[in-house]
């Protein structure tokens, strides 16, 4: 009798996520080489290279993430995104929509709380504290009842966009897909 290979990509856990509030979360690759020069880059540039957002949409037409009604950009504050000029997490929704086809719901999600800039040296913890009620839903009948895939650069200790999701259960989203271009190896 043959042996027949399952998929089993849909229920994999590493165990890292496990305390936080999305369903899944998957990354393109590890945060080093050129997935990190390519998001240091977009910090910079509001610009995804053709094989950036193909590695995206290849990532995203996986178990469980295919799942996914629409796209939700994490969103910066509005004081940081006028600094900055942009939304790097909005011009990677973007150009994941449009080789998806899924709706973008780029004005949903609002960070309300301006958190801290640099991060970097913040445990877990401390991390998960500084973003706690940092957001906010604006229109909770496009989420509602629906599997929202939530993009953003990098997965770090995941308290940015677990604080999203909560966010965006609490308004009604069934499910909360978590999409980013790396991760970075775990911090304590």
């Amino acid at each position: 009798m043959a042996r027949v290979k399952s998929d089993r990509r849909e229920t994999v856990h590493c165990g890292r996520c496990e305390a936080h509030a999305f369903t899944a979360a998957r990354a393109c690759g590890h945060y080093d080489g050129t997935l990190r020069a390519s998001v240091l880059e977009l910090k910079r540039q509001p610009h995804v290279g053709r094989r950036l957002a193909a590695l995206m949409y290849e990532t995203q037409q996986r178990e469980p993430l295919l799942g996914a009604d629409l796209i939700a950009p994490v969103p910066l504050h509005s004081a940081r995104e006028c600094e900055r000029g942009f939304n790097q997490a909005l011009v990677l929704a973007i150009a994941l929509q449009r080789l998806s086809h899924l709706p973008l719901a780029e004005h949903v999600l609002v960070r309300q709380v301006q958190t801290t800039m640099h991060r970097a040296g913040m445990d877990a913890k401390a991390r998960g504290q500084s973003v706690a009620d940092a957001f906010t839903v604006r229109h909770p009948d496009v989420i509602k009842g629906k599997s929202i895939l939530l993009v953003d650069d990098v997965l770090t200790s995941g308290a940015t966009v677990s604080a999203c999701a909560a966010a965006l259960k609490e308004a009604g989203a069934a499910q909360v897909f978590v999409l980013t271009i790396a991760r970075a190896a775990a911090i304590s």
